[in-house]
């Protein structure tokens, strides 16, 4: 598999993640043979250097660094909330055109990598903006009580970067992520690989603004949708007004 370059200078690279992959080796997964930073770096030749974390399933914008100096400043400004991010996610329901949440989390531990963790860690800030794109009412009884199902496509924005945030914060508000097997909607997930044959979590990373470490001029990168993206799109009848 070859990975699709987004962005690449001197000092760092972003690839278009697909769905499914690993960042980096994991003891939790050892079955697993492909990883996005190796790949990336046999791609282009060089070592590269992590900066931010994007899910497994989560599809889109996966920055590097290609020097130690650069990953340290790229670090320091996802941890400043200096990188401006911005998702799609394909939602259960009809989702409000607009809405922020401010919604506290509590840290998200794994059983055995977390086991010496603080348990008892208070809630954390965590904030997301929510602004809905385009709504769909399909004639398919999902749900027992309604001869009906809705879903929504929405654009968020986080202004900080707790672990499953974006998934926790739609599960909050009663939209689930269409695909999520933690937090989602078991009879909707099913619904859409049985009809749609769609059994990835529909959140993709679509955008990203930053001032470069070096020169500070603005990056911006955007990342394509994939085909099963593209395919809810038409099938929809969506159009992207981002």
């Amino acid at each position: 598999m070859k990975l699709e370059i987004l962005y690449q200078d001197q000092h760092l690279v972003a690839i278009n993640k697909p769905a499914g992959l690993l960042v980096h080796r994991s003891w939790l997964d050892k079955g697993e043979t492909q990883f996005a930073m190796q790949m990336t770096r046999d791609q282009i030749g060089q070592h590269v250097y992590t900066v931010h974390r994007l899910d497994r399933p989560t599809s889109g914008i996966l920055l590097f660094a290609l020097d130690p100096e650069t990953a340290r400043l790229l670090t320091d400004a996802f941890a400043g909330h200096r990188m401006q991010k911005a998702y799609l996610a394909l939602v259960r329901g009809w989702a409000p055109l607009q809405t922020f949440l401010d919604y506290p989390l509590k840290e998200e531990l794994d059983r055995i990598a977390d086991k010496f963790a603080d348990q008892d860690k208070p809630a954390q800030p965590a904030k997301t903006h929510l602004r809905c794109l385009a709504r769909v009412e399909l004639p398919f009884a999902v749900s027992a009580r309604h001869p009906s199902s809705r879903y929504s496509l929405v654009k968020l924005l986080p202004l900080t970067g707790r672990k499953h945030q974006l998934r926790r914060h739609l599960a909050h508000l009663r939209y689930p992520i269409v695909g999520d097997t933690s937090h989602g909607d078991g009879k909707h997930n099913r619904f859409f690989r049985e009809q749609f044959g769609c059994d990835r979590l529909m959140l993709h990373h679509h955008q990203l603004h930053f001032r470069h470490p070096h020169s500070g001029e603005l990056i911006a990168i955007q990342a394509p949708l994939d085909e099963r993206w593209q395919q809810r799109l038409t099938e929809f009848g969506w159009s992207l007004s981002l």
